[in-house]
């Protein structure tokens, strides 16, 4: 009796299984196809909101003097968000972020319109599995491509979240500050 019902159910749990496969594979390649459709946008405005590392900081702060955000669109939809300022020194905090930016900005207008140094990202976050590990490559290639840009450093928390994102992305601690801490991108 029991080789009648193995020799009756083997082949279809094995068909089963071979189903499950291609079904879980097939969802795999479209969680994360809509990465390869995506593209890198600057942003005028965004809901800050959404923001989880600042969103006290408004849409006028995150569009000033040597500040800019970009996003990643895919079909007409925004999925991640990473907002830069453009200094010439590491800031230690948003404060000094603001002043630094300012100041590199007048300093390049009266030169050559390029802006600070050193892109300083300050805020990243995704609506969409793997969209902040995305935008980190498609800005670090925006990077790569500049004539004025020649380091990509973060103004992060104090998290354990932001320390694991950013080393996981390859980042390396600068240094720590009183209530953020500082990671950089090698620019090769």
């Amino acid at each position: 009796m029991i080789k009648i019902l193995n020799k009756k159910f083997k082949p279809r749990i094995k068909a089963r299984i071979r189903k499950n496969k291609q079904i879980l594979n097939k969802n795999i390649d479209n969680f994360f196809g809509w990465v390869k459709g995506a593209k890198l946008v600057e942003l005028k405005e965004c809901n800050t909101a959404e923001d989880p590392v600042r969103p006290e900081l408004d849409n006028e702060f995150r569009t000033g003097y040597g500040r800019k955000m970009y996003g990643v669109e895919y079909q007409g939809e925004i999925h991640a968000v990473m907002c830069f300022a453009y200094t010439n020194i590491i800031p230690k905090s948003v404060d000094e972020l603001e002043k630094l930016s300012t100041d590199a900005f007048l300093q390049s207008a009266m030169r050559d319109q390029s802006g600070g140094q050193i892109a300083i990202a300050y805020t990243v976050w995704s609506k969409k599995k793997g969209g902040g590990k995305l935008i980190v490559k498609e800005v670090f290639k925006k990077i790569k491509k500049s004539n004025h840009l020649n380091r990509l450093v973060t103004l992060s928390p104090l998290t354990e979240m932001a320390t694991k994102f950013h080393t996981r992305n390859g980042a390396q601690l600068v240094q720590k500050n009183e209530n953020t801490q500082n990671f950089e991108y090698k620019v090769i």
